[in-house]
């Protein structure tokens, strides 16, 4: 099982140049049925690592532009009137997919964005009184840019929580950039990458995730923590986050051949999985949310 998640990385890693710990929390997002949120400039390859992740899976893939005229039909489905049959049929829009790209979602006006919620929080959609189920595995990976940039809509809090992971991606170091310069086009080895992965085995490898032990001293860590960020922040860590954290940890263990959650586990995803939550609104010290995910990693004592 570590070899064919190994085999993932390393084949998405021959596209996304000097970007190894961002490939592997991406990776990480998926094997723990999480949501992933990539926010960066434009150009640094957040759309690439998505189409590479979708590809290397091989599940059933769209992608949605998002758009400040975007409708929650338009991504949701609608319902049309069948004049053979006589009643209303629901035609199922891009979102009725195992994996759905959504570029630059916070181009979308927050009714758009509000679609999205319990797509992504319970795997169904509800649309004129009735409920469709959404497909199995079905994950999101999202790209943003940055707040402050022309024509961009804030993710609310509601909504960020709903992704596992937020990541960067940053401009890669000078080798990977002479790399990236004098390689392929990033579009011709994305045409070319063949899967990796089977829908049946995603399944094994998440529900081997599942099983991987939490010790109670663990649990007190993880719990720490949480306490730590409510005494810090205006509202501080959910437990929802805090079953987020458990839950990326225990995929980082198994991508490192191990049964059993470790501390380092949790430190390894940690930032990915609070910065975002904690956001920027900060009664006391008026830190970033990486900042005071930062300092709880290295405040809180490990045990």
């Amino acid at each position: 099982m570590k070899t064919r998640i190994e085999t993932l990385i390393s084949q998405i890693g021959e596209i996304i140049v000097g970007k190894n710990e961002a490939v592997q929390l991406s990776v990480a997002c998926l094997l723990a049925r999480g949501h992933l949120l990539i926010e960066d400039i434009p150009g640094v390859g957040k759309t690439t690592l998505s189409h590479a992740l979708a590809r290397s899976i091989g599940l059933q893939f769209r992608r949605v532009q998002f758009t400040s005229d975007l409708l929650p039909a338009d991504i949701l489905g609608n319902s049309i009137f069948d004049r053979e049959q006589q009643r209303f049929v629901f035609h199922a829009g891009p979102l009725f997919s195992q994996v759905v790209l959504i570029d630059e979602v916070n181009r979308a006006t927050p009714k758009t964005q509000s679609a999205l919620l319990e797509a992504m929080e319970e795997n169904q959609v509800t649309a004129d009184g009735a409920t469709h189920p959404l497909p199995e595995p079905f994950f999101v990976l999202a790209t943003q840019n940055p707040q402050n940039q022309i024509g961009t809509f804030p993710l609310p809090e509601s909504q960020l929580d709903r992704f596992l992971m937020r990541i960067g991606l940053g401009v890669p170091d000078r080798a990977s950039e002479r790399a990236l310069l004098l390689g392929l086009d990033r579009r011709q080895l994305l045409k070319d990458l063949q899967p990796s992965l089977n829908a049946e085995t995603l399944r094994e490898i998440q529900h081997a995730v599942q099983e991987v032990h939490a010790s109670a001293a663990l649990l007190d860590y993880l719990q720490d923590l949480l306490e730590a960020s409510r005494l810090r922040h205006r509202t501080g860590l959910s437990p929802r986050a805090g079953l987020a954290m458990l839950r990326a940890s225990k995929a980082w263990a198994l991508m490192q051949g191990r049964e059993m959650v470790l501390p380092e586990d949790v430190q390894a995803v940690g930032i990915a999985v609070m910065a975002h939550r904690l956001g920027q609104d900060l009664e006391s010290s008026g830190e970033s949310g990486r900042a005071l995910a930062q300092s709880l990693l290295k405040t809180v004592p490990v045990p």
